[in-house]
């Protein structure tokens, strides 16, 4: 099941637009505390920049939106910025984006461009990822129903992560949490109600997007 989608991890680019130097720097930020962290490092780094303009969404519905122009004309940089990331349902995300002014002013249109590109070039660097929540369960089965399902598994999109062998065989599998009620039926038929379930969890894990 699809929570939402983030980075897969920072990135950092640049272009040059009319003599300014636009930097662009993505964090996969989990919190406000994480983003103004990243943000703190960034404004060192570049501490003679003209501007550092950040914008950041945080949790898994797009609870917290925030962004600065940080001196840029009202509604030119942060802003826009803020609008690509929620208009693209991105999320657990910090981004900045430094100028270091080249001397041609660019308007309001070409500002609002500037910085949307640059803050998009560096969204595609990192790499959109989905966040699924995922069912991981600890089964037991016979030797023998282990060599014939562990040919099926894939089939049923669900995934071996670790495999114990004793007098059994104990089995760590995983598959995304809408399939779980179904795993079980089939697990129960394939085996003929021969397996024992020792529990399952949640978690969720990046996913990529088809």
């Amino acid at each position: 099941m699809l929570l939402y989608k983030t980075i897969n991890g920072e990135a950092t680019v640049q272009q040059v637009i009319n003599k300014s130097k636009f930097i662009a720097n993505v964090y996969p930020a989990q919190s406000r505390e994480e983003a103004e962290e990243f943000f703190d490092i960034i404004r060192k780094e570049h501490r003679l920049a003209t501007h550092n303009v950040p914008a950041m969404v945080i949790g898994d519905k797009l609870q917290l939106q925030w962004a600065s122009d940080d001196g840029e004309p009202q509604g030119t940089s942060g802003p826009p910025i803020l609008q690509l990331l929620v208009g693209e349902g991105i999320t657990n995300v910090a981004v900045m984006v430094t100028r270091y002014f080249g001397g041609i002013k660019l308007g309001t249109g070409g500002l609002v461009r500037a910085y949307t590109s640059s803050a998009k070039l560096a969204l595609d660097e990192a790499g959109i990822c989905g966040v699924a929540e995922m069912a991981v369960l600890y089964i037991e089965i016979s030797y023998s129903d282990h060599a014939k399902i562990t040919t099926v598994l894939p089939e049923w999109d669900t995934e071996i992560i670790s495999e114990h062998f004793t007098d059994k065989v104990s089995l760590e599998i995983k598959t995304d949490i809408s399939n779980l009620e179904n795993l079980k039926t089939r697990l129960i038929n394939f085996t003929s109600n021969g397996i024992v379930f020792l529990g399952h969890e949640t978690r969720n894990e990046k996913i990529k997007l088809i």
